[in-house]
């Protein structure tokens, strides 16, 4: 493996840290956080997005670099508008555990199945993620290696540090939520980052319909 190759892979793994913490990853990882009772939860949220989000990048990524294909701008761009739709079904599932938390009921859901279902809900979220990234993936690998081989190498050294950077982020995000376990303030805490994911969800697919031209090219 030459210098120059390694060089690129080191780039890949920064860039992909770098891509972890987009305001849209953060948003919809922060809704699943807020879920957390530990902070061990709260890190695995952000371990299982990452993988989901490599697993998806890879898959799709390879498939198109060895047909030397690219996704089409109205489907990429109609690919980050299910990421809309997402942050704000996250957001408002977020604001309606906070109403059910002021008028409480029995709850008999055992710790082992809500862990189970903040990592498979952490790891959807990766995918549709990595499938919504996986245009500008492909395009930046394909400028950036040669062969299908080192193609695949940099999608997973990507994917690693973005694992790496979500892992970071959701242990810090994690802490106030879990210092606050128990108490009103993380209710509050929980409706606050349940509004930010609904109202960044409608600017998001604003922007991309309107200000990206996505509803022109859907009725065009």
């Amino acid at each position: 493996m030459t210098g120059s190759l390694l060089s690129i892979l080191l780039l890949g793994f920064l860039l992909g840290i770098k891509h972890a913490i987009e305001p849209d990853h953060v948003i919809a990882v922060s809704t699943i956080a807020s879920e957390s009772k530990n902070l061990k939860r709260s890190i695995f949220a952000g371990v299982y997005w990452g993988i989901g989000h490599t697993a998806t990048l890879f898959l799709v990524g390879m498939i198109l670099i060895v047909a030397k294909n690219t996704i089409t701008d109205t489907v990429a761009l109609s690919l980050e508008f299910i990421v809309g739709i997402m942050l704000v079904s996250l957001g408002l599932n977020s604001v309606l555990r906070f109403m059910k938390h002021r008028h409480p009921h029995s709850h008999n859901t055992s710790d082992h199945r809500k862990k189970s279902r903040t990592h498979l809900k952490s790891f959807f979220i990766g995918l549709i993620h990595g499938l919504a990234g996986s245009a500008a993936m492909v395009l930046l690998t394909m400028s950036t290696v040669s062969t299908a081989w080192q193609g695949a190498l940099y999608i997973l050294i990507f994917g690693c540090g973005t694992i790496v950077g979500m892992l970071s982020f959701s242990t810090v995000i994690g802490i106030p939520f879990v210092l606050t376990s128990g108490k009103q303030m993380n209710s509050y805490l929980n409706n606050l980052a349940g509004i930010i994911s609904i109202l960044f969800g409608i600017y998001y697919m604003y922007n991309l319909g309107v200000n990206e031209g996505l509803f022109s090219l859907w009725f065009s």
